[in-house]
């Protein structure tokens, strides 16, 4: 974190520090975080976090959420702070910004990430660069998706696809963490109102399933001509669990065992079939006796 000349690192008794408001970044206890727990106790906290004050005392941490909760757990009972007076507009998009270089980020960190930072912008009225200033560049909510996309890499229809997630009830977000239900099929489910997404987790529940790229695009047709209704979800959600129970799959290394390595995928299909048609035969002659 850039420290500007007119201010220095201090350091701040973790009891001061207070999470950004709404912060959208989990601070898991896994064991990424036992080993900067480790590096925390061995070294110290070697960068400083950002923090602004608070109007009812102490301090809204801006980055460094992970660096506190290493803190704490290493017994640590203060951490190097810079402190800098930031409006909520600066203070949302530094946030963002300090912890989207993340390597791996859940799909519910990056979309509301993004849906803040986008807010930010676009109340902001123009870009803001925490290292080189305003560039007082003015953006309306297209703009701002362009600049998110400029700076992450993504394409700006990405960036908004991701922003639509924020509007799935938070069991169907959850499922997209937990990647129970995939990207794509998920920003289709998120065109659906509330009464409707909760509907479809009992027509998932119903279907025993989760939803194809197809059954989310039909669903999403259905809201938006007024009929996804609890019955037509069931029944879609139930037609690709019919499917695969009609389907019946055999895998190449389990039939290869039993054919010469020469045969071909054809002449293991015909031999297969003609094996099975005299087995039929079979079977009639036996229940004519």
């Amino acid at each position: 974190m850039p420290v500007k000349k007119s201010e220095r690192v201090q350091e701040i008794p973790l009891s001061e520090l207070h999470p950004f408001k709404n912060h959208p970044f989990r601070v898991v206890d896994d064991e990424a975080m036992q080993r900067t727990v480790e590096s925390v106790a061995q070294f110290g906290v070697l960068a400083p976090a950002l923090a602004r004050p608070r109007p009812e005392g102490g301090y809204e941490l801006v980055a460094g959420h992970r660096r506190m909760r290493a803190s704490e757990l290493a017994g640590l009972e203060t951490m190097p702070v810079i402190v800098r007076q930031m409006d909520d507009d600066v203070a949302t998009i530094a946030m963002v910004d300090s912890n989207l270089q993340r390597e791996t980020l859940l799909p519910s960190e990056r979309a509301f990430a993004y849906k803040m930072k986008m807010e930010a912008m676009k109340h902001q009225g123009e870009r803001t660069d925490l290292t080189s200033g305003q560039l007082g560049r003015k953006s309306d909510s297209k703009e701002s998706r362009e600049i998110i996309a400029e700076q992450t890499g993504e394409s700006a229809r990405q960036v908004q696809r991701f922003i639509n997630l924020t509007n799935l009830i938070p069991e169907l977000l959850d499922m997209v963490d937990r990647k129970e239900i995939a990207f794509n099929p998920a920003v289709e489910l998120s065109f659906l109102k509330k009464e409707e997404q909760q509907g479809f987790l009992e027509a998932m529940d119903y279907g025993q399933s989760t939803p194809s790229l197809s059954q989310a695009q039909r669903i999403k047709k259905l809201s938006q001509a007024g009929m996804c209704t609890r019955e037509a979800m069931n029944t879609i959600m139930n037609e690709e669990k019919k499917s695969e129970l009609d389907t019946v799959t055999l895998k190449n290394d389990v039939l290869r065992k039993y054919f010469p390595r020469s045969y071909t995928p054809k002449q293991m299909q015909d031999t297969i079939i003609r094996l099975l048609e005299q087995w039929q035969k079979k079977r009639q002659r036996d229940q004519s006796r």
